[in-house]
């Protein structure tokens, strides 16, 4: 899997408060930023990820690139929902961690989460895109809660960033997720951003139903209920290891009644031989035999 250094941006503005998403829109930010944590690390244990959000005072830098995923949840309950997001200055502050990352063959990638009101106009977005772009740094966005307000200005954003991009693993891409009884994170599951669909964007994501977990092995996100995706895996081992010995069992006894059968058939004439051998022992005297006695009693009456 690729080998990435991952920045994820969420949104804490007083936005974020309402609860058109469930349960609200932060707490469905925060378990869609757990499983984008997990989804990354898990495709490659070398990959690590960061997290900063856009709003209050001004962006800041939550938890540096890591590993450890202790650290990007103690981010998340740490940061506090005031003011408003500011996106650029936010992607600018990613893309600057991004930049002085230890491993120098990861590649960048900034993933933000929009669910506020964009401010800045879409000429300053293409800007920042076409900056981006220059320094090999692919942006997702998880456009939500204000996604009819955000899209056009998104959208024009992401043509820039991938215009002329080749390497499918350096696309971007703009998922749209529109209020429902739907869980954001269920959503993304089968996005192109965390693998599970293919294209730049998808715009009508909400039409994607829920249950995207049906590109997984058993139907189960290993990233969400890894126990249960372990357990499933071990059960399938197991009946397939019983079935392998059932069929070789099989198969020996099989083997086995064919050697007994050709065995019986072939033990009959050698019974019939030593029947023969042990007839001249005594029972059928041979021609020899009675010549010999012959003689005798022509001996005895001689005399």
């Amino acid at each position: 899997m690729v080998l990435e250094a991952t920045m994820i941006v969420c949104d804490n503005s007083e936005y974020m408060r309402n609860g058109d998403y469930t349960p609200s829109r932060w707490e469905a930010q925060s378990d869609a930023v757990n499983m984008v944590f997990s989804a990354k690390t898990n495709a490659n244990p070398e990959s690590s990820v960061g997290l900063m959000s856009m709003s209050g005072k001004g962006p800041e830098v939550r938890c540096t690139l890591t590993t450890d995923f202790g650290k990007i949840l103690a981010a998340l309950h740490d940061a506090k929902m005031y003011g408003e997001s500011q996106l650029s200055t936010g992607i600018q502050i990613a893309q600057l961690v991004l930049k002085h990352r230890q491993n120098k063959l990861q590649r960048q990638r900034i993933i933000v989460f929009v669910g506020s009101p964009i401010r800045e106009d879409e000429a300053a977005l293409v800007k920042l895109a076409k900056k981006l772009k220059k320094n090999n740094i692919a942006v997702d966005f998880i456009n939500f809660g204000e996604e009819q307000e955000n899209t056009t200005k998104l959208d024009a954003f992401i043509a820039a960033v991938d215009k002329g991009a080749e390497d499918e693993d350096m696309k971007s891409h703009l998922v749209t997720i529109p209020p429902g009884p739907h869980l954001l994170s269920d959503m993304l599951i089968s996005s192109p951003i965390l693998g599970g669909g293919e294209g730049g964007g998808m715009g009508g994501a909400g039409g994607s139903g829920g249950g995207g977990g049906g590109d997984f092995e058993f139907g189960v996100d290993p990233t969400l209920d890894p126990e249960l995706a372990m357990a499933l895996r071990m059960s399938l081992q197991e009946e397939q290891a019983r079935q392998e010995a059932e069929d070789k069992t099989k198969r020996d006894s099989e083997q086995k009644d064919k050697e007994g059968g050709e065995g019986s058939g072939s033990g009959e004439q050698p019974k019939k031989d030593d029947e023969d051998d042990r007839s001249g022992d005594g029972k059928h005297p041979s021609a020899g035999d009675a010549m010999i006695v012959e003689e005798a009693n022509k001996m005895d009456t001689s005399k």
